[in-house]
């Protein structure tokens, strides 16, 4: 099947179209230098955007794929977790797109579709597994025994992983978005200060609010005492603090449930450390381990094709009287 998808959680306008699991075409247009002067995502600037950017990606898609819309066989569009206005854009235009061409058409989870990243690579994991999906709103632990069933294990109880990061960066003057700047700069630093690992002991959940804090008060004191902040040593103590507690709570989950397969999903899987980490982890248990490329780890169209092509082939079509869910949980 030919299926187009189309991804507006957030600050992400994506649409791609994929045959059969091989990705044709897979356009983002980013919002992201809007949105760095306020120093995060903006949920009423980001819904305009959506707007403005949709129609020339729907053209460039099809351009870049070589299709004409009528080739299209099924329509998929993110209906949840993700910001309300943002979600409405693209889910009202894939609903519309398919009335159109009188097309099936599938609302995706968000989450479900990061961990279907892994599903387009040559070699798509094989259940049973266990899947960390971590991202800037999202940290989650998830038990696969079949594809298309989602066991939650443990989730943060706070902030999540990438918000973390993301407000550590913004104390030690980097920018937004974090990540990509925090793994940057802890390759010149040493893990110097000790940092509360973000986990709840005796569960599979996480907390990252008491680390947020913690860096908070650390960089105030070292200020307060007119010392220079040491920032790649900072960067370091942050990016080790937080992948330990996430490879932590994912060998308990792996080990708990003696999945032969282990699987990161999410925009701060493309982060090296807790790639390799995961992998190391993977290999001392004997266990397969799957990581999408770092370009469908963040937010794309091409997952949300995937794990619409995937539901549909289990449960049929949506209807298109479906709405948005900004809550929306993996199984859901």
């Amino acid at each position: 099947m030919i299926v187009l998808g189309l991804e507006s959680s957030c600050d992400e306008t994506a649409a791609a179209i994929i045959d059969n699991g091989r990705i044709l075409a897979n356009v983002i247009s980013s919002q992201l230098d809007a949105h760095k002067v306020f120093g995060g995502v903006v949920p009423e600037l980001a819904a305009r955007m959506h707007l403005e950017a949709l129609h020339p990606l729907l053209r460039a898609v099809t351009a870049e794929a070589g299709i004409e819309p009528g080739a299209i066989d099924l329509i998929c569009a993110t209906r949840g977790p993700g910001l309300i206005g943002a979600l409405l854009i693209g889910f009202a235009a894939g609903k519309a797109i398919a009335w159109a061409l009188d097309k099936p058409f599938v609302g995706v989870n968000h989450v479900e579709a990061h961990m279907y990243a892994n599903f387009l690579t040559e070699t798509p994991p094989k259940p049973p597994l266990t899947c960390l999906t971590v991202s800037g709103g999202h940290t989650d632990l998830f038990f696969l025994p079949t594809v298309g069933r989602f066991e939650l294990l443990g989730s943060t109880r706070d902030d999540a992983a990438g918000e973390c990061i993301d407000k550590s960066a913004r104390v030690l003057g980097l920018g937004y978005p974090g990540g990509p700047a925090i793994e940057k700069l802890a390759a010149q630093g040493r893990v110097a200060f000790k940092l509360p690992r973000p986990v709840i002991e005796g569960s599979l959940d996480f907390s990252f609010s008491g680390l947020k804090t913690a860096v908070i008060n650390l960089c105030h004191r070292l200020t307060q005492q007119g010392l220079e902040l040491p920032r790649a040593d900072l960067a370091a103590s942050i990016q080790e603090a937080v992948v330990s507690g996430l490879i932590s709570q994912l060998r308990a989950a792996a080990v708990a449930h003696q999945a032969g397969t282990i699987m990161l999903s999410g925009g701060v899987a493309a982060n090296g450390q807790l790639r390799n980490r995961a992998a190391a982890l993977a290999d001392e248990l004997g266990a397969a381990f799957h990581v999408p490329p770092a370009a469908l780890c963040t937010d794309n169209a091409a997952m949300v094709a995937c794990a619409g092509l995937y539901h549909y082939e289990m449960h049929g079509p949506d209807s298109l009287g479906l709405g948005v869910d900004p809550g929306l949980r993996p199984g859901k």
